[in-house]
């Protein structure tokens, strides 16, 4: 392996790791507090999709008007690419390895698109072939739990983080009205 791809294989595999814990980070952080005077975030997704979105039978689109609510706004993906691959520019600066920027702006590229995507096929289920496979009914009950308890699964792509920092849940502890569909899995407790 050459020593380019080397660095750039490193750059995808650690800011693949990375970009767990900064989305969980700018979930928990930006989007479900007030930082300062900033409240766009928190006012779009807490406020706004969290009360449009719960994990009951309104977990899936009911009137259309609400479909704007589920992406990020068109320039919150630079913006996001931008700060998550920042400091993979300041290791390359030091090291002098450029093209580990490069496996940085990829996988911050590829995240992003991830999360949007995967995020609408949660809340606007069409049976697409992405919504068929194990993985997928996984992540989408995580993210059905976090509309209901949104202190917990901050992770909508990879939840490593969630998992490491102690904000992981896998089902509910009480019985709760869920949303239902070929791709939401059962997240009700075992012994109800």
């Amino acid at each position: 392996m050459s020593d380019s791809i080397f660095w750039f294989v490193g750059a995808l595999v650690g800011n693949v790791i990375f970009a767990s814990f900064f989305e969980w980070s700018i979930h928990r952080y930006v989007m479900h507090r007030p930082v300062g005077s900033f409240r766009y975030a928190f006012q779009a997704h807490a406020v706004v999709h969290h009360q449009v979105f719960k994990a009951d039978h309104t977990y899936h689109l009911v009137d259309p008007k609400d479909k704007e609510t589920i992406p990020m706004a068109w320039w919150n993906g630079p913006v996001l690419i931008l700060m998550g691959a920042s400091p993979t520019l300041l290791l390359s600066a030091i090291t002098g390895h450029w093209i580990m920027l490069a496996g940085a702006a990829t996988t911050f590229v590829l995240y992003y698109i991830a999360y949007e995507y995967i995020h609408w096929c949660m809340h606007l289920p069409k049976a697409r072939r992405v919504e068929k496979p194990w993985l997928f009914r996984r992540l989408n009950g995580h993210h059905l739990l976090h509309h209901r308890y949104m202190h917990k699964n901050f992770n909508v792509v990879f939840p490593l983080a969630d998992f490491c920092l102690g904000t992981l849940m896998v089902r509910s502890k009480i019985q709760f009205p869920q949303a239902t569909g070929p791709s939401v899995p059962n997240v009700q407790p075992l012994h109800a």
